[in-house]
């Protein structure tokens, strides 16, 4: 239990604080026109226009070296900018993986060649990577892994197939977790990660249409798929470490926490109204910002951990469970809010925000790990199993 209590409140640093007022200013002139329902989207919206305009000004790949086109910033300056999009609402979804886990990923287990070759085209919003871990029949179950590249003359030939890809039909590359050598049956072991090129003959992209009409995910099928020597992150081998400490980054931040915040800010305004305030809804409002506060306070703390070099594993799917907790309750709770009122009191935006946080927000506790898989690895952590 001591990592987990170790965890104290952590200050975001006054020189990464000060990045907050120029993007607020930024996305509320950006956004201005754009109506709550889509900004709800958020980090599944797609705009590679807008990810090209974060580039220009800087705010892409700013934890990445200022040698490969970085802003040398702590982890502290991106957390900033990663609230102010999603509480905002921006249209993050085209380089949002590559920013947060890709850019990373490779500076710390890439070659120089590789570094030289996609940070730049990272940071100025030229290059999109999807992440390709989760396969068919196999739920969350990572280590199950069935898509092999086998080593040939000519580099690597890939087969298999991954699905739940998030854009994987918007971006220009996927960094996978395949099998290099044993069986499925070796679990960890024989595992390493490649970079594909999305557009290379045997890449077959299918995008997966859900309940709310939207079509972020992804199956992406692999045939005889022909990759340079080059394509190997890391060791070969060494997959499933990497792959590990890569999740820390995903399970850990502000996308966690805020994927329902838009519904929550539009339903808050209306609250303040004279029309929309109620004993009941300051009751709601009170319990909702409680929980968010401590969350926040603790995904701080792991951002810490993570710019001194640790991978807080267990800290991090603790985050991610709690806050899919938060981020689901925030739309049942106000459904169970606004219809106890009349019809014709509710502004109609809400009501279409709500639709649509309402239908994604089940995935919340699917995406980043399963609560089985996330409560199973607290459990390890702190001694329990």
């Amino acid at each position: 239990m001591t990592a987990i209590a170790d965890l104290a409140l952590t200050p975001i640093p006054p020189e990464d604080e000060a990045l907050r007022a120029p993007v607020r200013a930024f996305l509320r002139e950006a956004l201005r026109q754009t109506p709550a329902h889509i900004r709800a989207r958020s980090w599944g919206g797609y705009s590679a226009e807008f990810s090209r305009e974060l580039g220009r000004r800087g705010w892409l790949g700013l934890t990445l070296p200022v040698q490969y086109g970085g802003g040398g910033r702590s982890a502290f300056a991106r957390y900033v900018l990663a609230e102010e999009f999603l509480n905002a609402g921006a249209p993050v979804g085209s380089h949002w993986i590559t920013d947060r886990q890709s850019g990373p990923l490779i500076l710390k287990y890439g070659s120089e060649a590789q570094k030289s070759f996609y940070l730049p085209r990272i940071c100025k919003g030229e290059a999109f990577f999807c992440i390709g871990m989760s396969e068919p029949n196999s739920g969350s179950d990572l280590a199950s892994v069935k898509t092999r590249a086998t080593q040939n003359g000519k580099g690597w030939l890939l087969n298999g197939q991954k699905i739940w890809t998030t854009n994987a039909h918007h971006c220009h590359y996927m960094i996978a977790l395949v099998r290099t050598s044993g069986q499925a049956q070796d679990r960890q072991k024989g595992l390493s990660q490649i970079i594909i090129d999305l557009h290379s003959p045997g890449v077959t992209v299918r995008p997966i249409t859900d309940l709310s009409g939207d079509s972020h995910f992804c199956e992406v099928f692999f045939d005889n798929v022909q990759l340079d020597a080059d394509a190997l992150i890391g060791a070969e081998g060494n997959g499933w470490e990497q792959v590990t400490a890569e999740l820390a980054f995903e399970r850990s931040g502000p996308e966690r926490l805020y994927s329902s915040i838009v519904l929550f800010d539009e339903w808050l305004a209306f609250a303040r109204t004279k029309a929309g305030r109620t004993p009941q809804a300051e009751r709601l409002a009170g319990k909702i910002l409680t929980q968010l506060a401590p969350l926040r306070a603790m995904s701080l703390a792991i951002q810490d951990k993570l710019t001194h070099g640790e991978s807080p594993v267990v800290e991090a799917a603790l985050v991610k469970d709690l806050g899919t907790g938060v981020e689901q309750l925030i739309p049942a709770a106000i459904a169970d809010d606004l219809f106890s009122r009349p019809a014709r009191g509710v502004p109609l935006e809400l009501l279409q925000t709500l639709d649509y946080v309402t239908q994604v927000a089940p995935s919340y506790s699917l995406r980043g790990g399963t609560r089985d898989i996330l409560r199973g690895m607290i459990a390890r952590g702190l001694g329990l199993r």
